[in-house]
């Protein structure tokens, strides 16, 4: 494994990488798997042929199935149960806010609904709590 900030070799088990100190799997400089440099919006290694992938892209749901998220979005959204599946944690009260005090958490949750069956559905792990 290499990090995909500087490229440097990385056992599996770090959590960081000792040479730059960023997150494993954080950066998008250099492929993980053989450790060349990758152009920034690359979607495929050109030396080795792995998808890179990308935090925060659309269509990334925290690493949840997509057709879970959107039966639990569909069903209990207006509640933000969804949101803090996905680690959004600050989303998801804010949902349960507006849905106790305006009603409108479920209009929200049908938006979210919509982004997740288009693929356009982005989770953002620095604004959860």
């Amino acid at each position: 494994m290499f990090c995909k900030n500087c490229g440097e070799t990385m056992n599996d088990n770090q959590a960081i990488c000792l040479k730059c100190g960023v997150k494993t799997g954080e950066g998008n400089a250099f492929c993980a798997n053989c450790g060349n440099p990758v152009s920034a919006d690359a979607a495929v290694c050109l030396n080795c042929g792995v998808a890179i992938k990308k935090s925060g892209a659309e269509g990334d749901l925290g690493g949840k199935d997509k057709v879970t998220m959107a039966l639990i979005c569909f069903f209990l959204g207006g509640l933000g149960i969804h949101n803090f599946m996905m680690g959004e944690t600050k989303k998801g009260v804010v949902k349960i806010i507006l849905s106790l005090c305006c009603g409108i958490g479920g209009i929200l949750a049908l938006i979210d609904f919509i982004k997740i069956l288009l693929d356009k559905y982005v989770v953002d792990p620095t604004k959860a709590f």
